[in-house]
């Protein structure tokens, strides 16, 4: 990481006051966290804004998780994609679509409409920062006025937390396989010339 993890010892009173909400919610205090910290105002309200999608926000689990996975394929950042790969896949998210969604495919979710119908909002407005009348009509057919706008704090929230952890380079998960092809480090790199090294 490009920053020091403050020990608990040298926290102030804020800090530790945060450190502990944290703890409480979480478990513990995770990658972006350790960043964040170092910013207790900028702490607080993060924090309480990635509670609230994460966990209380009026989209179902499984649409809050698959946000969090577009958000951080879309910005290339593994270490939340780590955190939440088998929680997504847990909460009925296809593995393949997983897959497909890494490798910049065209997941297939069978015939759940929610999913469908989120990712090509959240990929629309993610790659081309617009989401078109089209694809807004066929999202409020499926979601209420409350859900679409949870939507956009969520994809919000992940972004933030992608240009976190990619630029402070929090320590990637040492047990698990890069997920992105084009993906190496915190480095863009061509996936072809890494075919050709592991042959």
């Amino acid at each position: 990481m490009r920053l020091d993890v403050i020990p608990e010892a040298e926290m102030d009173e804020r800090q530790r006051a945060l450190a502990d909400r944290i703890i409480a919610k979480r478990g513990k205090i995770g990658g972006p966290f350790k960043v964040w910290l170092h910013s207790p105002e900028l702490c607080d309200r993060v924090e309480a804004l990635g509670a609230f999608v994460r966990f209380d926000c009026s989209m179902p689990e499984r649409i809050r998780e698959y946000a969090l996975l577009v958000a951080s394929r879309h910005f290339d950042a593994q270490f939340s994609w780590n955190s939440h790969l088998d929680k997504a896949i847990s909460t009925g998210i296809p593995a393949e679509a997983v897959e497909a969604l890494a490798t910049w495919g065209e997941p297939d979710f069978g015939d759940d409409v929610e999913l469908a119908t989120f990712h090509a909002f959240a990929t629309e407005l993610l790659t081309t920062h617009f989401v078109s009348d089209e694809t807004f009509a066929r999202a409020r057919e499926v979601f209420t006025d409350q859900q679409l706008v949870d939507a956009i704090g969520l994809l919000g929230n992940f972004t933030l937390l992608s240009m976190c952890l990619n630029t402070f380079q929090v320590d990637l998960q040492a047990d698990r396989v890069p997920p992105f092809p084009d993906v190496r480090g915190y480095a863009k790199v061509d996936p072809t010339t890494l075919e050709a090294r592991t042959r």
